[in-house]
């Protein structure tokens, strides 16, 4: 039996430049990754809310050589990336009947969604 190759040549393959490190097997930064998570969930997933926790998590890792050593400005946690002004978005539109693409009243151009004939000219 014969097998086909869709290609001759060598697949090369580059890791990411960042994302990828080891776990943490010996629990070292884990009470500073349950303090995050805590915050998240009690600030409902709004991560600005967290930022000092989220940064000492990383300077944990780091400190552990569980990730590259890298300047935390870098990653975002410098003064002037702060999250200043946010605001929750209310659901006021949505809580008063409003639908998305529901004001469109237009024929729709989609090609499925046209009869056999109709708009084909266009």
């Amino acid at each position: 039996m014969s097998s086909i190759s869709m290609g001759s040549g060598k697949q090369v393959v580059r890791p990411p430049q960042r994302g990828i490190f080891p776990l943490d097997h010996e629990a070292s930064c884990k009470s500073k990754m349950e303090d995050y998570l805590i915050c998240l969930k009690a600030e409902k997933d709004v991560h600005h809310k967290c930022r000092d926790l989220s940064r000492d998590y990383l300077q944990c890792r780091m400190d552990h050589q569980l990730m590259a050593r890298e300047n935390l400005d870098d990653l975002g946690f410098s003064p002037d990336k702060q999250v200043q002004g946010a605001r929750e978005y209310d659901l006021r539109k949505e809580k008063e009947g409003f639908v998305a693409g529901k004001h469109i009243d237009k024929e729709s151009k989609w090609w499925w969604q046209r009869p056999w004939g109709k708009g084909w000219e266009n």
